[in-house]
C-alpha cells in the first residue's frame, strides 16, 4: 500500500468504508459534510489511488441507481498482540475482519529479538497459507508503557530488555511495511470498540487483567494516551499503604495483589498451607498453578478459590470506582486472561463500583466482560495501523 489519502475528506471516507463496509456514494454523502459534486471528486480520486474500488450497484433510492464503493479487497493488515506469556498474530482485510489467527506461548522476558523472531515466523506462516501476498501495514501491542510517537517501550516492569527498543523501526524493516506500536490494553479497547461490546459507546474504559493490569481510556471515540503515552497504568495505583513489593519498584500496587501472577502466587500459598484441598491437588498434579486453576477450583465450589477471586475483584473494583467517579464513562469493559474467573470476579467488581461511586455516575453504567477475547488485541492492532494509513500523509 503506497497511496495515502490526500486530505481529511478522503481519510473520513476511508474510515467510513472500513467501519461500515461497502456503501453507496449517496449513503456516504449522508455521513460527510460535502456537496454532491465535491463528494464525487473525492471518491473518484480515491478510486484512482486504488484504495477503493467500485462494488456493483446500490439499492435504488429513486432515480438513477448509485454505485457501491468498498475498500480494495486486496489490502491486508497484520495485527500482533504480545502478552507476557503468549503472542497472537492475525491477518485482517481492510474492514478488519480476521482472516487468519495464530496463538502461541511465549515469554516476553526472553527479550525483543527472540520474541520478534517468533512473531515473524508466525507472520510468515499466515502469509504462506495464502491469506496475504504481503502486508500493507502492521500494528503491534506490547504489555508495558509505550512512548507512542516513537513506538518505543519505556521501562516496562514485566519486560526486561525492552526499555528503549526501537520496535517500530525494527519490525518495519523486517516486514517491509509501516508499523505502529501501542500498549496492549489500548489495542484491546480499540478492538472492542470496532467489533465488540463497545461498538456504540464513545466514552468508556477497558480494564485488562492478565499478568499485569492496565486500562484503555476512550474519550470521544478516540483512545486517550496522555502526554507521553502512560495514561491508564492503573496496575500501579497503590491499594495498600506500604504493602507488597511490586515489579515496578513500589509497594502496595494493585498489580501486586491481583493480576495473573499475584493470583497464582496466592493460590500456591493457599495450596501449600492446607487452606484448599482442591488447589493442593492441582498443585501436586501440575507442579504450579495459574489463574485457570483458580477458576476451575472455584467452579468446583472451592471456598478458598472463590475468596481469592472476590478479594481481587474487590480491590480492582475500588480502583475502578475511583476512575468512574473521575471520568464518568458510559461503559466499563473487563478483559484479559483473568476474566476466565467469570461472573464471580465481575460481581465483586460491580459491587464495589456501585457501592463507592455516586449514583449519577453509576445509574446507567454497564460493567461487562469483553466480547472478543484474544481477538480484541489483534483487531485493535489492525485498527491502529489502519487509522495511521487512513490519515492524510
Amino acid at each position: 500500500m503506497t497511496a495515502r489519502p490526500a486530505n481529511a475528506h478522503q481519510a473520513r471516507l476511508l474510515r467510513l468504508l472500513r467501519d461500515g463496509g461497502p456503501n453507496s456514494r449517496a449513503q456516504l454523502g449522508d455521513q460527510v459534510d460535502l456537496s454532491r459534486s465535491k463528494l464525487a471528486v473525492e471518491v473518484d480520486r480515491l478510486l484512482d489511488t486504488g484504495l477503493v474500488v467500485a462494488d456493483g450497484l446500490a439499492a435504488s433510492r429513486g432515480g438513477r441507481r448509485s454505485h457501491n464503493i468498498r475498500l480494495a479487497p486486496g489490502l491486508r493488515f497484520l495485527g500482533v498482540d504480545i502478552g507476557a506469556t503468549s503472542v497472537d498474530v492475525a491477518v485482517t482485510n481492510a474492514e478488519l475482519e480476521v482472516l487468519g489467527h495464530i496463538n502461541q506461548p511465549m515469554d516476553v522476558r526472553e527479550g525483543p529479538v527472540a520474541v520478534f523472531e517468533q512473531v515473524l515466523a508466525m507472520a510468515a506462516k499466515l502469509k504462506a497459507s495464502g491469506l496475504a501476498e504481503g502486508f500493507d501495514g502492521c500494528g503491534i501491542g506490547v504489555p508495558g508503557p509505550v512512548r507512542f510517537p516513537e513506538g518505543v517501550p519505556v521501562a516496562p516492569p514485566i519486560m526486561p530488555g525492552w526499555d528503549g527498543f526501537p520496535v517500530r523501526e525494527a519490525l518495519s524493516q523486517d516486514l517491509g511495511c509501516p508499523v505502529m506500536v501501542d500498549n496492549d490494553v489500548n489495542l484491546m479497547a480499540m478492538g472492542e470498540q470496532h467489533a465488540g461490546v463497545a461498538r456504540s459507546v464513545d466514552d468508556f474504559i477497558c480494564v485488562k487483567i492478565g499478568t499485569g493490569i492496565g486500562c484503555g481510556i476512550v474519550v470521544g471515540a478516540e483512545v486517550y494516551r496522555g502526554t507521553t503515552g502512560s495514561a491508564g497504568d492503573i496496575g500501579h495505583i497503590q491499594v495498600e499503604l506500604d504493602g507488597r513489593p511490586c515489579a515496578c519498584g513500589n509497594k502496595g500496587c494493585l498489580e501486586a495483589y491481583f493480576s495473573g501472577a499475584a493470583l497464582a502466587r496466592d493460590a500456591e500459598d493457599a495450596a501449600t498451607h492446607g487452606r484448599s484441598p482442591e488447589l493442593a491437588a492441582r498443585l501436586e498434579s501440575l507442579g504450579s498453578l495459574t489463574a485457570v486453576d483458580v477458576a476451575a477450583a472455584a467452579a468446583a465450589g472451592d471456598a478458598t478459590a472463590l475468596e481469592l477471586i472476590r478479594e481481587g475483584g474487590n480491590r480492582t473494583g475500588q480502583v475502578i470506582a475511583g476512575l468512574v467517579s473521575f471520568f464518568n464513562p458510559g461503559l466499563v469493559v473487563i478483559g484479559g486472561g483473568v476474566t476466565g474467573l467469570g461472573h464471580t470476579l465481575l460481581a465483586a467488581i460491580r459491587t464495589q463500583v456501585y457501592r463507592q461511586s455516586l449514583p449519577l455516575a453509576t445509574g446507567n453504567l454497564p460493567i461487562v466482560l469483553g466480547e472478543l477475547g484474544p481477538t480484541a488485541g489483534v483487531i485493535g492492532a489492525a485498527r491502529l495501523i489502519s487509522d495511521h494509513l487512513f490519515s492524510p500523509a
